[in-house]
Parts: C-alpha cells; sequence; structure tokens
C-alpha cells in the first residue's frame, strides 16, 4: 500500500477508517454538533456545516461541556459518530464517551493521540484508517 504511517498513543482501542476532517479549532460536541445528523452545527465553528458522521476527525482538543461525551455517545447509537477521533491534547470527556460508547453498544469510535508534529502532519480529506495498535495509515 502505498503512502505513509504514524504512531499515536491509543487512548480508546477500536478501528476505524475514512476520510480526514481536519479542524484547526477546537469544537465541543455539546451544542456544537447534532447527534441525529452527525454535523457540525456550532455556527462559530470554521467548519459549521460539514459531517463528522464516518471521518477521521482530527481536531487538537474538545472545547466545552463534560455533556461532550453524552453527545458523541448518542451519536455512536445513531451511527453519526466519527469513524475514529485524533487528538492533539488529551481529551479525556471525548475519551469518556467512546468508553462508554464501547461498554453500552460494543462499538465506538477509536480514540487516539498524537504528538504536535505528527498531528499538523495529517491532511484534511485524505484516506485514512486507524488500527487497534495506534498505527494511523495514510493513503496517497
Amino acid at each position: 500500500m502505498s503512502g505513509w504511517e504514524l504512531e499515536a498513543r491509543v487512548l480508546v482501542a477500536g478501528t476505524g477508517a475514512g476520510p480526514v476532517l481536519r479542524l484547526e479549532e477546537p469544537l465541543s460536541f455539546w451544542g456544537g454538533v447534532d447527534p441525529v445528523a452527525g454535523t457540525i452545527i456550532d455556527r462559530r465553528h470554521p467548519r459549521c456545516g460539514e459531517s463528522v458522521a464516518g471521518r477521521i476527525l482530527v481536531l487538537p482538543y474538545g472545547r466545552g461541556s463534560s455533556s461532550s461525551s453524552s453527545v458523541l455517545l448518542e451519536g455512536v447509537r445513531l451511527g453519526t459518530a466519527p469513524a475514529a477521533v485524533v487528538l492533539r491534547e488529551l481529551d479525556g470527556i471525548l475519551a469518556l464517551g467512546a468508553a462508554v460508547a464501547r461498554e453500552l453498544y460494543d462499538e465506538s469510535p477509536p480514540v487516539v493521540l498524537l504528538e504536535a508534529a505528527d498531528w499538523k502532519a495529517l491532511p484534511d480529506g485524505a484516506e485514512a484508517s486507524l488500527d487497534l495498535s495506534g498505527r494511523l495509515r495514510i493513503a496517497g
């Protein structure tokens, strides 16, 4: 396979694949993501209107409420959650939502943490996949 790989620290294990949705600004799932549609609804966010569903969501960190974990959990239940969450900074709230989803529904997006330089290297729109060990493969 052509492309390249990055090694991430696994916070919540799992696999996921899809196009990268790269957010330069943090996002609160609570009030920022519609779990029914899987879209960003925060009108102040530069990527408002875009879907997180089935995408490799790359963001610096979550912003705001601890209720973000419940919105991610609801997205998993409804099938509108990201395929994976890739963070630059540790975010226990999003990891908690994914971990609870794994317990309740036996599925969840994996949540991983990348070093800042590797995080910056992930291009928006690229096809990517994440394996159980935290190996992130980027097609290209």
